[in-house]
């Protein structure tokens, strides 16, 4: 009866959470698209800066050279450009995408601080959309299964072993 409770409680538990995944990947993709904006105003400013002496990108992070401040803002503005590739990237796959496809790209809602930033945003809910049921289905089965699975695992070394005759 106990162990009935727990695995309701635990696949409820998962429910819940999983059904959140929705709400949070819009707020996710809503910090994706502004930090996307706000490093493209960056890198532009450096082209712009850079095309205003007749260099290109790369000749003029070359000549980013000689002290030490200089040196650090030249692997600042490298680091700049790569993020702002990767995080493009992951906006052009992830724009337009419901929820369930958002889920299937997840590898593309990893950037720390994005993710940082809208956990702290986040406000969890439960609207009741096809969306959310299915995905607090899928919290539900999974987290019982789990559970399920570390208790045999548990249950495992303790299991009586027959003796041969």
């Amino acid at each position: 009866m106990i162990l009935r409770a727990v695995t309701l409680a635990v696949g409820l538990t998962g429910a819940f959470g999983a059904a959140q995944f929705p709400a949070y990947s819009q707020q996710y993709m809503q910090r994706l698209g502004g930090a996307v904006d706000a490093l493209a105003q960056v890198v532009a400013d450096f082209d712009a800066s850079a095309a205003k002496e007749g260099l290109s990108r790369a000749e003029a992070l070359a000549q980013m050279r000689g002290t030490a401040f200089v040196e650090r803002r030249r692997a600042d503005m490298i680091r700049t450009f790569d993020r702002h590739a990767r995080l493009r990237g992951d906006l052009v796959v992830l724009q337009g995408q419901g929820p369930f496809m958002r889920a299937y790209h997840a590898t593309h809602l990893t950037d720390a601080e994005i993710a940082k930033r809208a956990w702290q945003a986040f406000q969890p809910a439960f609207p009741l959309t096809l969306a959310t049921g299915l995905f607090a289905f899928a919290g539900f089965v999974t987290s019982t299964f789990l559970l399920g699975l570390m208790l045999a695992l548990l249950r495992w070394p303790l299991r009586r072993r027959s003796l041969p005759a």
